[in-house]
């Protein structure tokens, strides 16, 4: 029998994506069931359904609030700003929102997406989404496409590639800073291509 302690304690969204990657990296993602996660917590598999509709979405919660931190941040960028510059923006606003505090987290959830087919091909949706984000809030300052959708998938490979390097344990730097050297080291490859 739950708690009724465990059911009302705050974060429930929180507390479900981490016993969600805790069993995930003990078990297996496939072993892994929505009762499995719940019970970890001492929460029912209706507060489950209550956050999310389905276990592999525990996984990239918060990706509305990603995709629209992105898109804010473009807008707000100022006027004179190049479509790169306001992409570096956004990613110093999202980069902003990721603490210390996760990197541990970010190891294990890298690692639980790798090892799962399933896992990598919502990632990659993930992706088109934050560029998509992006390039519609560049598009609405005037950026014509090609280069409003190069500039956004630019950034969002610039950040995945910041996130992983992160993540290390090991790692001191902000992701912010990471995040900006990985834009660089994108840009001028870009521009090396001639």
């Amino acid at each position: 029998m739950l708690s009724a302690m465990a059911r009302w304690e705050p974060n429930a969204r929180e507390r479900l994506v981490r016993a969600a990657i805790d069993l995930f990296a003990e078990q297996g993602y496939d072993a892994t069931t929505v009762n499995g996660i719940a019970e970890r917590t001492g929460l029912t598999k209706t507060t489950f359904f209550r956050h999310f509709p389905d276990k592999r979405e525990v996984l990239f919660a918060g990706q509305e609030l990603h995709s629209r931190i992105l898109g804010e941040a473009v807008a707000a960028a100022p006027g004179t700003a190049t479509p790169l510059q306001a992409v570096a923006a956004a990613l110093d606003a999202l980069a902003a929102t990721f603490t210390d505090g996760q990197r541990d987290f970010a190891t294990r959830l890298l690692a639980v997406i790798a090892a799962n087919d399933e896992l990598r091909e919502r990632a990659a949706f993930k992706h088109a989404q934050l560029a998509a984000a992006m390039a519609g809030a560049l598009r609405e300052r005037g950026t014509p496409d090609p280069a409003a959708g190069l500039a956004a998938e630019l950034g969002v490979r610039a950040f995945d590639d910041a996130f992983a390097r992160w993540s290390d344990p090991s790692g001191e730097r902000t992701l912010t800073d990471l995040a900006r050297e990985a834009l660089e080291e994108l840009r001028t490859a870009l521009a090396a291509l001639g």
